[in-house]
């Protein structure tokens, strides 16, 4: 494995997580989430209408980490 197909999470400052590489991501009944793309973001305001997915909701409400 390169270091380009290495799974990362990266903590964006005030705002989501940012999530690289072949990573299962469960909902919280355990099942696995469906991911239309490689790198997807995670909210980590708890605003987020798509939730687990970040939808920007952070920028407006002032979240800060």
């Amino acid at each position: 494995m390169n270091d380009s197909q290495w799974p990362s999470i990266a903590a964006y400052p005030n705002g989501p997580l940012i999530v690289r590489g072949p990573v299962e991501i469960t909902g919280a009944d355990g099942e696995p989430l469906e991911r239309q793309r490689e790198t997807v973001a995670l909210c980590r305001c708890g605003l987020s209408v798509i939730k687990p997915w970040c939808d920007g909701s952070h920028k407006l409400s002032g979240f800060r980490a």
